[in-house]
Protein backbone atom coordinates (compact mmCIF):
# COMPACT_ATOMS: atom_id res chain seq x y z
CA UNK A 1 0.00 0.00 0.00
CA UNK A 2 1.35 3.40 -0.84
CA UNK A 3 1.39 5.82 1.82
CA UNK A 4 2.02 9.79 0.98
CA UNK A 5 2.80 12.18 3.76
CA UNK A 6 5.32 15.18 4.74
CA UNK A 7 9.33 14.22 4.50
CA UNK A 8 10.98 13.28 7.70
CA UNK A 9 14.62 14.26 9.36
CA UNK A 10 15.60 10.75 8.22
CA UNK A 11 14.51 10.72 4.82
CA UNK A 12 16.84 13.53 3.86
CA UNK A 13 19.35 10.86 2.11
CA UNK A 14 16.56 8.94 -0.09
CA UNK A 15 15.10 11.92 -0.79
CA UNK A 16 18.48 13.68 -2.24
CA UNK A 17 18.85 10.51 -4.48
CA UNK A 18 15.15 11.07 -5.61
CA UNK A 19 15.93 14.49 -6.55
CA UNK A 20 18.59 13.80 -8.43
CA UNK A 21 17.28 11.65 -10.45
CA UNK A 22 14.52 13.86 -11.02
CA UNK A 23 17.28 16.71 -11.72
CA UNK A 24 19.12 13.54 -14.14
CA UNK A 25 15.56 12.87 -16.12
CA UNK A 26 15.61 16.80 -17.40
CA UNK A 27 19.39 16.26 -18.25
CA UNK A 28 20.17 19.51 -15.36
CA UNK A 29 22.95 19.95 -13.17
CA UNK A 30 22.78 21.95 -10.10
CA UNK A 31 25.72 23.08 -7.81
CA UNK A 32 25.64 20.48 -4.69
CA UNK A 33 24.36 23.44 -2.13
CA UNK A 34 21.09 23.50 -4.06
CA UNK A 35 19.85 20.27 -2.89
CA UNK A 36 20.51 21.52 1.08
CA UNK A 37 19.27 24.87 0.33
CA UNK A 38 15.79 22.86 -0.81
CA UNK A 39 15.85 20.73 1.89
CA UNK A 40 16.05 23.21 4.74
CA UNK A 41 13.22 25.14 2.42
CA UNK A 42 11.18 21.82 2.85
CA UNK A 43 11.53 21.38 6.40
CA UNK A 44 10.57 25.17 7.28
CA UNK A 45 7.92 24.22 5.08
CA UNK A 46 6.97 28.10 4.89
CA UNK A 47 7.08 28.79 1.04
CA UNK A 48 7.83 25.75 -0.73
CA UNK A 49 6.85 22.34 0.91
CA UNK A 50 7.38 18.87 -0.10
CA UNK A 51 5.57 15.06 0.29
CA UNK A 52 6.86 11.63 0.01
CA UNK A 53 5.76 8.71 -0.89
CA UNK A 54 6.28 5.57 0.48
CA UNK A 55 5.97 1.76 -0.30
CA UNK A 56 6.72 -0.77 2.65
CA UNK A 57 8.12 1.73 4.81
CA UNK A 58 10.77 2.84 1.52
CA UNK A 59 10.58 6.73 0.15
CA UNK A 60 9.98 5.82 -3.53
CA UNK A 61 8.31 9.06 -4.96
CA UNK A 62 8.61 13.06 -4.45
CA UNK A 63 7.03 15.96 -5.00
CA UNK A 64 8.18 19.41 -4.31
CA UNK A 65 4.94 22.69 -4.79
CA UNK A 66 3.89 25.91 -3.61
CA UNK A 67 1.23 28.10 -3.82
CA UNK A 68 1.00 31.63 -5.13
CA UNK A 69 -1.57 34.16 -5.86
CA UNK A 70 -3.70 34.21 -8.83
CA UNK A 71 -5.32 37.86 -10.26
CA UNK A 72 -8.48 35.99 -10.86
CA UNK A 73 -9.57 33.98 -8.11
CA UNK A 74 -8.49 32.44 -4.75
CA UNK A 75 -4.70 31.18 -4.55
CA UNK A 76 -3.09 28.27 -6.66
CA UNK A 77 -0.49 25.54 -6.08
CA UNK A 78 1.94 25.19 -8.97
CA UNK A 79 3.45 21.32 -8.31
CA UNK A 80 6.96 21.96 -9.80
CA UNK A 81 8.85 18.67 -8.95
CA UNK A 82 7.25 15.10 -9.50
CA UNK A 83 9.77 12.13 -9.42
CA UNK A 84 9.33 8.24 -8.74
CA UNK A 85 11.97 5.79 -8.28
CA UNK A 86 12.30 3.96 -11.71
CA UNK A 87 11.64 0.68 -10.18
CA UNK A 88 7.64 1.06 -8.85
CA UNK A 89 6.52 2.96 -12.03
CA UNK A 90 3.17 2.33 -13.16
CA UNK A 91 2.29 1.45 -9.33
CA UNK A 92 0.22 4.20 -8.44
CA UNK A 93 2.86 6.21 -6.82
CA UNK A 94 2.99 9.21 -9.27
CA UNK A 95 -1.23 9.47 -9.04
CA UNK A 96 -1.20 9.22 -5.06
CA UNK A 97 0.93 11.91 -4.41
CA UNK A 98 -0.73 14.23 -7.13
CA UNK A 99 -3.56 13.16 -5.31
CA UNK A 100 -1.92 14.40 -1.99
CA UNK A 101 -0.90 17.58 -3.44
CA UNK A 102 -4.52 18.17 -4.69
CA UNK A 103 -5.87 17.31 -1.67
CA UNK A 104 -3.11 19.46 0.28
CA UNK A 105 -4.32 22.29 -1.78
CA UNK A 106 -7.85 21.88 -1.33
CA UNK A 107 -7.36 22.81 2.82
CA UNK A 108 -5.35 25.51 2.03
CA UNK A 109 -8.27 27.46 0.21
CA UNK A 110 -6.40 26.86 -3.04
CA UNK A 111 -8.64 26.83 -6.45
CA UNK A 112 -6.48 25.04 -8.63
CA UNK A 113 -2.65 22.81 -8.49
CA UNK A 114 -0.96 23.02 -12.31
CA UNK A 115 2.00 21.60 -13.11
CA UNK A 116 4.61 21.47 -16.34
CA UNK A 117 6.00 18.70 -18.19
CA UNK A 118 8.17 18.12 -21.33
CA UNK A 119 6.63 17.25 -23.92
CA UNK A 120 8.65 14.23 -25.06
CA UNK A 121 7.76 12.59 -21.17
CA UNK A 122 5.64 10.40 -22.67
CA UNK A 123 5.20 7.80 -19.72
CA UNK A 124 3.97 10.76 -17.25
CA UNK A 125 1.74 12.39 -19.73
CA UNK A 126 -0.13 9.11 -19.77
CA UNK A 127 -1.20 9.33 -16.40
CA UNK A 128 -1.48 13.62 -16.50
CA UNK A 129 -4.12 13.01 -18.91
CA UNK A 130 -6.15 10.84 -16.91
CA UNK A 131 -5.76 12.57 -13.23
CA UNK A 132 -5.62 16.43 -14.90
CA UNK A 133 -6.87 18.69 -17.90
CA UNK A 134 -4.29 19.44 -20.44
CA UNK A 135 -5.40 23.38 -20.85
CA UNK A 136 -2.90 23.65 -24.02
CA UNK A 137 -0.67 26.64 -22.91
CA UNK A 138 3.09 26.42 -24.19
CA UNK A 139 5.43 27.96 -21.51
CA UNK A 140 8.26 30.74 -22.62
CA UNK A 141 10.90 31.14 -20.44
CA UNK A 142 13.83 33.81 -20.14
CA UNK A 143 16.86 32.60 -17.71
CA UNK A 144 18.61 35.22 -15.85
CA UNK A 145 22.25 34.76 -14.58
CA UNK A 146 22.92 33.38 -10.78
Amino acid sequence: MIRTGELLPSDREAWEALFRGYIDFYQRVEPPGMYERAWQEFRTGTRVHALGARLDDRLVGITHFFVHPNTSGPDVCYLQDLFTAPEVRGQGVARALIAAVTEWSRAQGCCRVYWNTHESNTTARRLYDKVAENRGFIRYQIELPR
